[in-house]
């Protein structure tokens, strides 16, 4: 007699299109480049969900749109009202993501006046907002790829929940930093990170959170310009280019696969192109 678990598991999914799934189980190896936007092939959100805490999947404010025409070609135009994010559909493992954005005008309270603040949640597992004990956060257990003025290309372990556990899943990743034990060094020392930040190369160590803030060794390009991001996400590995610049490494993540996650934290921020690449072996 046949099991009824993959009837009832069809079901399920029929009625729960996003019903949360094991990651590595769903996981995409693109063998193609996958264009989730690229204004030609794909020019819409339909790659995507939205999760904003305050409304759930619902958008009623249009954080999230697409607009037919930025520097002359359709772009994603995240406002940064509400914090939140759109969320792929799917699971994706091995893979070279490349993005290009650009930074609007447009900054939201409390981050009006602070530096503008976004980022690419890499290998997202779990729940929507499980990023947050009571599942109400605008993230969810991830790797991010930070993307805020004169911090674009750090990295940050985000630890995440599961229903009816009073701590966080242990998440790590290992990068060699300098003496300060924040910036990554490639000839640095070797640390364990189990959660927070490792910065950058060449992040100033004088950042402030203010509006327009530059460090003197800055990648990224000037407000209104258009930056390109990488990252290779190769097993355990992970490394960060931003404009062509190698800018961070690491290995041995805990997380290999997953959703990936663009935020809306507080500043008017564009997409022009969103793809995974094929890894070259």
């Amino acid at each position: 007699m046949s099991s009824p678990l993959p009837r009832l598991c069809g079901f399920l999914l029929l009625v729960f299109p996003f019903l949360p799934a094991t990651a590595a189980e769903t996981a995409v190896t693109p063998s193609q480049v996958i264009a989730l936007f690229d204004g030609t092939t794909r020019k819409d959100l339909s790659a995507f969900y939205t999760w904003l805490p305050k409304f759930g999947r619902e958008d009623p404010d249009r954080v999230f749109s697409v607009v037919d025409r930025i520097d002359g070609a359709p772009a994603i135009r995240i406002s940064g009202r509400h914090w939140g994010g759109i969320v792929t559909k799917e699971n994706y493992t091995n893979y070279r993501l490349v993005a290009e954005f650009r930074w609007g005008p447009g900054t939201w309270i409390p981050r009006a006046d602070r530096a503008r603040d976004s980022g690419i949640l890499l290998h997202g597992q779990g729940e929507d907002g499980g990023y947050a004990k009571d599942f109400k956060s605008p993230w969810m257990r991830s790797l991010e790829y930070q993307i805020i003025e004169g911090g674009t290309g750090d990295l940050l372990v985000l630890n995440g929940y599961v229903r009816g556990s009073d701590q966080p899943l242990a998440d790590r990743v290992v990068a060699r930093v300098a003496a300060n034990g924040k910036n990554w060094d490639p000839a640095g020392t070797p640390k364990e990170f189990t959660k927070g930040r490792i910065d950058w190369q060449h992040r100033d160590l004088g950042w402030k959170d203010v509006l327009d803030f530059r460090g003197p060794k800055e990648v990224e390009r000037p407000v209104g310009e258009w930056n390109r991001i990488e990252a290779v996400c190769d097993g355990g590995n992970l490394v960060y280019f931003l404009n062509g610049v190698k800018v961070l490494e690491a290995s041995e993540s805990s997380l290999t696969s997953g959703r990936l996650l663009f935020q809306s934290e507080g500043a008017e921020i564009y997409f022009r192109r969103i793809e995974l690449h094929p890894l070259k072996r």
